[in-house]
């Protein structure tokens, strides 16, 4: 019962950051509640046992995702845009994508239970071998890093190039601030 009233919980209060998110105009204001969103997405992660995805989250999330949106303010200077009026087509959609989410999730096991199709695939084998074919002691790491090598791979080169972007629109918008003063002394 307990479990169920802090899901309960977090999930109301990440469905008021969200209102919060979306009502907010101050940029920095935005990129403190998404920073206070991600904490209470791996809290929540932590209260369904996912701590290793809880870790992740927190610390790409809460944490880089946090410094770099914070510094990027800081070097470019945004404006933000004054409030736009409020057309009913996006809402539309959001509000069909919403329902067919919620309609869809109907025909899915209920959570936790043991017979769902998803327990009789693949999970027995790697419960059965996983330390027989990768050595490895931790199940969860036999399946994120032999397993499923390949895909941890190409989501770590993933966030390895959205650094890379990052630092370079940043290094090139310094370099134009640079030229431009640099321009004005001739």
């Amino acid at each position: 019962m307990m479990e169920i009233l802090l899901n309960a919980a977090l999930l109301t209060m990440l469905a008021i950051v969200t209102v919060a998110i979306v009502g907010q105009r101050s940029l920095f204001g935005v990129v403190m509640l998404f920073s206070i969103y991600s904490f209470l997405m791996a809290s929540l992660f932590v209260a369904l046992d996912a701590v290793d995805v809880a870790m992740t989250e927190a610390a790409v999330g809460a944490g880089i995702s946090t410094v770099l949106l914070l510094a990027t303010l800081h070097l470019t200077k945004s404006q933000e845009y004054p409030k736009s009026r409020i057309t009913v087509l996006p809402l539309f959609v959001s509000a069909v994508v919403g329902v067919g989410l919620v309609v869809g999730t109907y025909t899915l096991p209920p959570f936790g239970t043991a017979d769902a199709p998803i327990h009789k695939h693949v999970a027995p084998h790697f419960l059965a071998n996983a330390y027989k074919e990768t050595k490895s002691p931790n199940v969860v790491t036999a399946v994120l890093a032999d397993y499923r090598g390949y895909d941890t791979f190409g989501e770590v080169t993933v966030i390895f190039t959205a650094g890379i972007g990052v630092m370079l629109l940043l290094r090139g918008r310094r370099r134009r601030k640079g030229e431009t003063n640099g321009g004005n002394a001739s």
